[in-house]
């Protein structure tokens, strides 16, 4: 029988009396870990069903949070004068076998969908067919003006079908080379990450995309790929959909890209090395095309985002952005106890929890001179859409959004020495937060895994392609390393993220705290966070500078 973890709605306001309680004798600007485990009570009970996007769960959840946002004396910034904002997104299955075939140097091949190459599409349609495509190997199919880099040298690809090699350029160079550290070496940037190299290639009209995977440069074998390749896949609904998403994309395996490129005459090894240097040029595979053709299942559905706002007293037009998503798995896959709820509980109700003291901390005090929006976005699980979305339909202006604050996975546990800054050196936001830090004792370091890329997997990222600087920090990993260790292993995207009574929020109401005082002092500031000098996302910044004037 599925284990059950459900405590009643007159439990979860007797534990938020209880915190208000034991908190009114206390500073009202301090967060509450009392107030923290409740929120994270509610919203991973068992009633919640796992607040799967598109389920009842999501109706719960979301109204909880609208809920408490109307009793701490928000505004609602959502449509039309209400507490949510609308997310149209399709869902995507695959719909039959895949046949998916080449013709090489006169060979004809023909590839297995998930062993050799695996193959999908967002785009709204029941079938796509590919016919006989011309091959181009792009490189790392980088356009990075600020870092002085182009791969495809004007060549157009339009048309055709592009392989390209997975993270940056220099992610493996020797230390001497001349392009090492143009990049992030082993810190991964977002031109690394196989969501900007889809874009890329949609960007240049190619038909196709298919990334080399090496588990190195991946940071996950294949299995990884091959493990969630039948699932749904998810998209916002995209206005010019066929300018921004190509008709296939997906992964290929090295061995089957090197196949291909012999056929043409060519070594693998050495179009790589010339991909890591800045003079490379696109190369064609003569002689090679390939076909692909499978079918679509798709549907249109709507999620929401929650918002709640208090505005500012003299420069209302200029906001601070506080957000964490509402949303985990739902019911799915039983674990061996046979419980399918994927409650969320770390990942992610334990963020909206922070979101909702904060909103609680500035409602409560006076109010600021800018403006403050609070967001709890939908669909992160299922690839960032309620932020995405939030990004090409803003509720206020993202060239005024002074700085986006997100808040994903906060650990049980007591206060660490040390908070951890995913994203280091992006922007002038975490020397703000040093300072905090330092008043309490504690210190900053970086993240110790930059190669995977976490700072480009968060809800703040589509609003950080918009130019809008971005704060993402977590507890520190001296004392608190194991814990997440072993979260991970156990616990994380499996029903076991559950909630227990008797948890120790300290550390997290901590590290909750040094968020409030940076964004306080945004709030009640006058100047405008920026991103480091060469970042990737400077110069989208700096486009609407005038609007900050």
């Amino acid at each position: 029988m599925p284990l059950h973890r459900s405590i009643t709605v007159s439990a979860v306001a007797l534990l938020l009396a209880s915190a208000a309680s034991m908190a009114s004798a206390q500073d009202a600007q301090h967060i509450d870990p009392a107030r923290l485990n409740a929120h994270i009570a509610a919203l991973a009970d068992d009633a919640m069903g796992g607040r799967g996007p598109t389920t009842p769960g999501e109706e719960a959840a979301v109204n909880y949070v609208a809920d408490q946002f109307k009793a701490m004396g928000l505004e609602p910034a959502g449509d039309n004068g209400g507490w949510f904002q609308t997310v149209p997104i399709n869902r995507f299955l695959q719909d039959g076998p895949a046949v998916l075939t080449a013709k090489a140097g006169g060979e004809a091949l023909t590839f297995n969908r998930g062993t050799d190459i695996i193959v999908g599409s967002h785009r709204p349609v029941s079938r796509i067919t590919l016919t006989d495509v011309p091959v181009v190997f792009v490189g790392y199919g980088v356009t990075a003006p600020e870092r002085g880099w182009d791969d495809f040298k004007g060549v157009d690809v339009r048309g055709k079908i592009v392989l390209m090699l997975v993270n940056d350029p220099d992610f493996e160079v020797a230390p001497d080379s001349p392009v090492a550290g143009k990049f992030d070496g082993k810190g991964m940037t977002y031109y690394g990450r196989w969501v900007y190299k889809f874009e890329e290639a949609a960007r240049r009209g190619a038909a196709g995309v298919l990334v080399i995977h090496e588990t190195a440069g991946a940071g996950y074998p294949w299995t990884t790929l091959q493990n969630s390749s039948t699932a749904a896949g998810f998209d916002i609904v995209r206005e010019n959909v066929e300018a921004e998403r190509v008709q296939a994309q997906g992964w290929i395996q090295q061995p089957i890209a090197a196949k291909l490129m012999a056929a043409a005459g060519l070594d693998y090894a050495t179009l790589k090395a010339q991909a890591q240097t800045a003079d490379f040029h696109p190369v064609a595979l003569n002689g090679v095309t390939m076909s692909m053709d499978f079918g679509l299942k798709y549907e249109r559905l709507t999620t929401r985002n929650v918002a709640g706002k208090l505005t500012g007293t003299t420069r209302p037009n200029e906001t601070v952005m506080f957000g964490a998503h509402w949303d985990a798995f739902g019911h799915a896959t039983p674990n061996a106890a046979g419980d399918d709820i994927y409650n969320g509980a770390v990942d992610n109700a334990s963020g909206v929890a922070g979101v909702l003291e904060l909103a609680r901390l500035f409602a409560a005090a006076p109010r600021t001179e800018r403006s403050e929006i609070f967001v709890s976005w939908a669909a992160e699980e299922a690839g960032l859409l309620g932020a995405y979305y939030y990004a090409a339909h803003p509720l206020v202006p993202l060239e005024t959004t002074v700085a986006n604050i997100n808040m994903d996975s906060l650990l049980p546990g007591g206060p660490s020495p040390e908070i951890v800054v995913i994203g280091y050196g992006k922007t002038d936001l975490q020397d703000r937060l040093a300072r905090d830090a330092a008043r309490e004792g504690r210190t900053l370091i970086a993240d110790p895994a930059p190669q995977v890329g976490a700072f480009y997997r968060s809800d703040h990222f589509p609003l950080a392609k918009m130019g809008v600087p971005a704060l993402f920090a977590a507890a520190g990993f001296t004392g608190a390393s194991e814990a997440s260790r072993i979260y991970v292993r156990d616990r994380y995207h499996q029903p076991t993220d559950a909630w227990e009574p008797g948890w120790d929020m300290t550390g997290a109401a901590a590290d909750v705290q040094l968020l409030y005082d940076v964004g306080r002092d945004l709030a009640t500031g006058t100047d405008w966070p920026k991103w480091t000098p060469g970042n990737e996302f400077e110069g989208v910044r700096e486009a609407s500078a005038a609007s900050r004037k």
